[in-house]
């Protein structure tokens, strides 16, 4: 069965090849079964079995979440009414939600999981990363990531977030831990390896050696880095090939410089952190002049940033990052598929997955013009309207 969008008034493709937002006026998309197979001027359009009128409408590539965390149980409201009220975050809530989710059922966190997945959704992502990190042991890291590949082909291995209280003064014997058992049990059921290489989490030599063996194990590379203050999380990222450093709050000259003069790490920017925890933002407009690749992400997690909505980040990233529009559009779409290595999502083309929604709005421009707004439409997802 195929399905013809017509009368876009403003079809978003992002398929110059250069990194740049992309647009078509008066525009058609057509998809049969889960592939984009024409787009082109809607006077041109071949005919399809089933038909939507975007009635001169904006229409744009899925969001691409390519960073959260959404296998947990229970929540931090108090600890964020806290923070709010003057108290730093530091990280140590962390182990607040490990405790919670080891108490939990396999249902319970399915659940959980399958919401924040479903309003995500509803919210235009149409491809999000899922990682583990709030187990912390062989049992519990395994069953996060199951639960996380029958949400998302996207999932992570997260085992390096914190070092959980029971291998508090044996940080050598955790670190042995995730790259031994806890790989092994965690592998099958994970595309990549992540570390928190931060001041209270894990140095750079635990991360260099977690990282390594997972992608010896096949796993591709990704890192929480720089994100509490400066620190080598970017400069082992690219290093090692990894395909983002993820928060970049906390940049040298050096590491903008890593970022952008080798390989094909992508700073990945998380600011709904920043607004949770009234934290600097990261510099947008520094890397992105500098050359660097930059994609946009929700860091859906309890306690630091506890939303799903990839809007809410654009708009942020506009309002406080120094993005344009257009750069902060790019990086939700285009920039998080290539933080996951993806050329099949996060643009509109013939071959592509077919995943688009529909503004009610005319111009990508008003998520960022109208903060807040429930501005996503229609969800087509996988070549199905939902």
């Amino acid at each position: 069965m195929s399905l013809l969008i017509d009368n876009i008034g403003e079809l978003v493709t992002n398929d110059d090849g250069y990194g740049r937002l992309t647009t078509l006026a008066h525009a058609a998309v057509v998809i049969e079964e889960e592939k984009i197979i024409w787009v082109g001027r809607s006077k041109g359009a071949p005919a399809a079995d089933h038909h939507i009128d975007a009635a001169g409408r904006a229409v744009l590539p899925g969001f691409v979440d390519s960073h959260s965390h959404l296998v947990f149980a229970g929540d931090r409201a108090s600890e964020f009414e806290a923070r709010m009220a003057g108290k730093p975050y530091t990280g140590g809530g962390i182990r607040t939600t490990v405790a919670a989710t080891r108490a939990a059922t396999d249902g319970e966190l399915r659940d959980a999981a399958r919401r924040l997945r479903d309003e995500a959704l509803r919210q235009g992502t149409t491809t999000i990363e899922i990682k583990s990190g709030y187990g912390l042991s062989v049992t519990d890291e395994a069953r996060s990531l199951r639960i996380a590949r029958e949400l998302s082909e996207e999932t992570t291995f997260l085992g390096a977030h914190v070092v959980p209280p029971e291998y508090a003064d044996r940080v050598d014997d955790y670190v042995s831990l995730v790259c031994g058992p806890m790989l092994h049990a965690a592998a099958p059921h994970a595309k990549w390896i992540d570390v928190f290489c931060e001041r209270g989490a894990f140095d750079v030599d635990h991360a260099r050696a977690i990282l390594t063996v997972g992608q010896a194990a096949g796993l591709g590379v990704r890192v929480h880095a720089n994100q509490l203050g400066h620190g080598p999380g970017v400069q082992l990222a690219v290093e090692l090939d990894a395909a983002s450093a993820d928060h970049c709050t906390h940049l040298t000259d050096a590491d903008v410089d890593a970022l952008a003069g080798r390989g094909w790490t992508v700073a990945t920017l998380l600011p709904g952190a920043e607004f949770s925890t009234r934290s600097p933002y990261p510099d947008a407009r520094r890397l992105l002049d500098a050359g660097a690749t930059v994609a946009l992400a929700t860091d859906c997690n309890p306690g630091s940033s506890y939303t799903s909505s990839m809007p809410f980040c654009i708009a942020l990233a506009v309002r406080e990052m120094r993005m344009t529009p257009a750069e902060a559009v790019w990086a939700a779409t285009a920039g998080g598929a290539r933080a996951l290595r993806r050329d099949d999502i996060g643009v509109i083309r013939p071959g592509a997955r077919a995943d688009l929604i529909i503004l009610d709005a005319p111009s990508h421009l008003h998520l960022a013009y109208r903060p807040g707004v429930p501005l996503i439409s229609e969800v087509v997802h996988n070549g199905v309207k939902l």
